[in-house]
């Protein structure tokens, strides 16, 4: 299959090599040519996990959104998505009738994307889907090479417009088998596990987190009082999920520490031993921050306002980091009310996410 794969990050080189080594013929684009500028040279990403290190070569790789979007079948954004209305204007001239674009995690952007794209006057008849996480665990240790600790074996999937449900998780199954549907784009966003597990770790460990060079949130950062507020956190995203009639499977996050049920299986010890989270997190810029509290907490904390659902550690994390960031996170642009779906009635939502605008 033709796969188009944007972004520059950690989980774009993962899929570039993952899936050329897999078979699809990809284009990796990335708007920074001298980043991308390595690979363009080799023709080839240098891959590493479990098996050890190997060149895998990628079909295309350019800076030229238009060229790598030609003709795929699948466009893959793991990009964070605080780059995903660049990237959506970036795209909306050249998308076409029958591609599926798939945002692994989302962050509820399937929807803000389709909408950025459909506002730039493109039509096209289009299907986008989001999960939970990114399927990989990866790191980026140098220009062209990427180190993968772990993949994911279940992904839940919603897709926008729902109506497109069937046709858009055959086209991503090609590449990632473990994919299964779990509903419309609301879903989809409220499976992603990002704004569960990083708000409470960077808020819990803000202190070490500035003192030191180097912190690993996952190792020393997660003690038990941690773990407990995750949980409880958690807890309340499957709440919203129950109040929205969504049903199990809700991969509850304790599963990541406790079992092999969760979307990675058995990975927490795997991420810890390989010490690439061992890292400097600026409080203020990293995408933990950016993404997973100004962005996705923000909206599942939207959410639950809007379903009335308690969610008291949610609305208060977002007070807490909107605290040491001085400003309110509770109207961000990707709430609810941000987006000017506070005010829909359940029903109406439902019917938008079903058929699409």
């Amino acid at each position: 299959m033709r796969i188009a794969i944007l972004g520059g990050g950690h989980g774009c080189y993962a899929a570039a090599a993952d899936l050329a080594e897999a078979g699809h013929q990809v284009s990796l684009w990335r708007r920074d040519a001298r980043a991308l500028q390595p690979v363009i040279d080799s023709g080839s990403i240098k891959l590493k996990d479990a098996d050890g290190a190997r060149d895998v070569a990628i079909a295309r790789a350019t800076a030229d959104i238009r060229d790598a979007l030609s003709g795929a079948q699948l466009v893959l954004i793991p990009s964070p998505a605080i780059a995903q209305a660049d990237i959506a204007r970036a795209m909306a001239p050249h998308l076409v009738d029958g591609q599926v674009v798939f945002l692994p995690p989302g962050t509820f952007g399937s929807f803000v994307m389709a909408r950025i794209v459909r506002e730039s006057g493109n039509r096209a008849d289009v299907a986008w889907a989001e999960t939970g996480t990114l399927p990989w665990l990866a790191r980026k240790h140098g220009e062209r090479e990427v180190n993968v600790t772990v993949r994911a074996v279940r992904l839940p999937t919603g897709v926008y417009p729902a109506r497109k449900a069937e046709q858009a998780l055959a086209v991503i199954r090609e590449a990632f088998p473990s994919v299964h549907g779990c509903g419309d784009a609301l879903s989809g966003a409220l499976m992603n596990a990002g704004p569960i597990i990083h708000p409470p770790l960077i808020v819990m460990n803000a202190a070490p987190l500035q003192h030191f060079e180097r912190w690993d949130i996952h190792n020393e950062g997660t003690q038990p009082a941690v773990r407990a507020v995750t949980d409880r956190l958690d807890q309340e995203r499957i709440a919203v999920r129950e109040a929205l009639g969504y049903s199990a499977p809700h991969y509850p996050l304790a599963d990541h520490y406790l079992n092999d049920r969760w979307m990675y299986g058995d990975a927490h010890k795997k991420l810890v031993k390989s010490g690439d989270w061992r890292e400097n997190i600026d409080l203020h810029t990293h995408r933990y921050v950016t993404e997973d509290t100004e962005l996705g907490l923000a909206f599942l904390a939207s959410v639950a306002r809007w379903t009335g659902t308690d969610a008291p550690i949610a609305q208060g994390l977002l007070a807490v980091v909107g605290g040491f960031l001085g400003r309110d996170l509770r109207r961000g642009q990707r709430t609810l009310e941000g987006l000017g779906l506070a005010g829909m009635r359940r029903e109406d939502l439902q019917q938008l996410l079903h058929k699409g605008e």
